[in-house]
């Protein structure tokens, strides 16, 4: 018979599988019947929908009166500058809004992105293609780059630039893509439990952990309304779940570490059966333990920096209050 539940059960896994430095997948499990999708589908709306990015929304060329005209010297229409223009992405430096940022390039060249980085602005598409110029070609322009979120289009920016920029349609999302996929997964003996894998791939701009944790940051917020007449208890943050991930890693047998066998057998004799009750030690502390020899001690900082920590980690206080509840009940 099943059990009758007053609540739903919380999911405490989560885990962040990070492919590439604009790749990662989310995952966290596990979830009631129908709970994933129902978190997975405004999530992925909200990444891309409210991320925020750079982009430029005012071009300025020498020589060039509108987004038709051309430039002397250069290969490329002032329409084609301008698409060339969109695929470059830019971050500000110094926690910067909006920029201006002026530019004069002598032919013959090739134009990249790696060729508009500057103090106040970072190229994260360096390889991306702008613009060729001729032996007698000179190109001078001024670039207006923001920040926002979502798609602007041109006719909302016209009215307040200055004389001679050309307004640009406006895409400031830096999340490429965002898909998810829900998989079934295992409690105890029922097997119809969920568990969300959401993919996010950004385009350098912003890290893909960095993104989810906004869109978080946004949902909360969008659902803070109901908070004025209904009292509800703060979701678990997402440094609470990466706190618990991290204490599931912490507490796996010192087996996993796949050390030799003297090192083995010198912390089992000394009853130490957890990774994180050598991350809480000191080097000292280690190199004390009886019949550990110099080899050995430097195996384990090995091992235990290749698992993810190091020994004398500095760990959080709630970190190291759970995990020596986890080590006393051993």
């Amino acid at each position: 018979m099943n059990k009758i539940k007053t609540t739903p059960l919380l999911p405490q896994e989560f885990v962040v599988e990070q492919i590439s430095d604009n790749e990662a997948n989310i995952i966290a499990y596990p979830f009631e019947t129908g709970y994933a999708v129902s978190l997975a589908h405004p999530l992925r709306r909200f990444l891309l929908s409210s991320s925020v990015g750079y982009a430029p929304i005012a071009i300025k060329i020498e020589g060039a009166k509108h987004e038709f005209d051309s430039v002397r010297g250069m290969l490329e229409d002032i329409s084609d500058f301008i698409i060339n223009l969109k695929g470059i992405r830019f971050k500000l430096k110094n926690d910067a809004t909006a920029v201006e940022a002026n530019y004069s390039f002598v032919g013959p060249c090739e134009i990249k992105g790696s060729d508009l980085n500057s103090d106040e602005v970072e190229v994260v598409t360096p390889d991306a293609f702008l613009a060729t110029l001729n032996e007698d070609a000179t190109l001078n322009f001024s670039i207006i780059i923001n920040q926002g979120i979502g798609y602007v289009p041109s006719e909302d920016i016209r009215d307040d630039l200055k004389e001679g920029y050309i307004a640009l349609d406006t895409f400031f999302t830096p999340v490429r893509r965002a898909t998810y996929k829900i998989e079934n997964v295992l409690v105890e003996d029922n097997p119809n439990f969920e568990k969300v894998v959401l993919n996010i791939v950004t385009d350098g701009q912003i890290s893909p952990l960095d993104a989810f944790r906004n869109s978080l940051e946004v949902m909360y917020a969008q659902l803070a309304v109901f908070n004025s007449e209904i009292s509800i208890k703060t979701p678990v943050s997402i440094e609470r779940a990466e706190e618990s991930a991290e204490l599931k890693k912490l507490t796996a047998r010192i087996e996993e570490l796949g050390l030799s066998a003297r090192s083995f057998n010198c912390l089992d004799r000394s009853n130490i059966k957890m990774i994180g009750e050598i991350v809480l030690m000191s080097e000292n502390d280690l190199k004390n333990v009886k019949n550990l020899g110099k080899k050995s001690f430097e195996e384990i900082l090995e091992k235990v920096q290749e698992f993810g920590f190091a020994v004398g980690a500095d760990l959080s206080d709630d970190l190291v209050s759970s995990l020596k509840k986890k080590i006393e009940a051993e």
